[in-house]
């Protein structure tokens, strides 16, 4: 079974989050959420509160998931500042595994130098930090990065995941099943 890690930080977007979570769930990837604090609960940048599966510092440091993955919104300063999501970045990143940032997470792909020399999108607003292309599709894929631009692009960004993580029929199932 395919497996994701998602780490919510206080001030997450809620798009961001909820609705690749949704998705890949009804994929049937085993999707952790678990909270960047030591709290179980988490709430978005729009006050919505989320119960989360464990704390971050709940995983099993050694357990490396197929895919890492980091909502944006507000709390992504918060994900900067983090030395466990930098060692789980570099722990993911060094077994091949995939790594996924939307919106202003990949500013935290940038800070562990895995954006160098890759092609990648993010949020306008932090075009000036990372040196944004600005003719980049919603979604890019380079290598096992992928990212995307924001809460406008979570359902598509949420679907190319289960495309290249599930197949391409698993993704045309889903997203036939959420438009009918």
């Amino acid at each position: 079974m395919i497996s994701i890690l998602t780490i919510l930080p206080e001030g997450f977007e809620e798009i961001e989050a909820i609705t690749p979570i949704d998705l890949w769930r009804r994929a049937e990837f085993d999707v952790t959420v678990v909270s960047l604090d030591s709290k179980t609960k988490v709430t978005g940048r729009s006050d919505i509160t989320v119960q989360t599966d464990q704390t971050l510092s709940a995983v099993n440091t050694a357990q490396i998931f197929d895919l890492l993955f980091l909502p944006g919104g507000p709390g992504v300063a918060r994900l900067r500042k983090s030395p466990e999501v930098r060692e789980l970045l570099d722990l993911h990143f060094t077994a091949g595994k995939w790594i996924a940032a939307i919106c202003a997470a990949p500013l935290v792909l940038h800070d562990a130098g895995l954006l160098n020399g890759r092609n990648f999108t993010a949020h306008p607003s932090t075009a000036s930090e990372l040196g944004l292309n600005p003719e980049a599709p919603a979604v890019v894929v380079d290598k096992r990065i992928i990212t995307s631009r924001g809460a406008g692009t979570a359902l598509p960004f949420a679907l190319r995941v289960i495309e290249l993580l599930g197949g391409e029929n698993r993704a045309e199932e889903i997203a036939l099943s959420i438009s009918t």
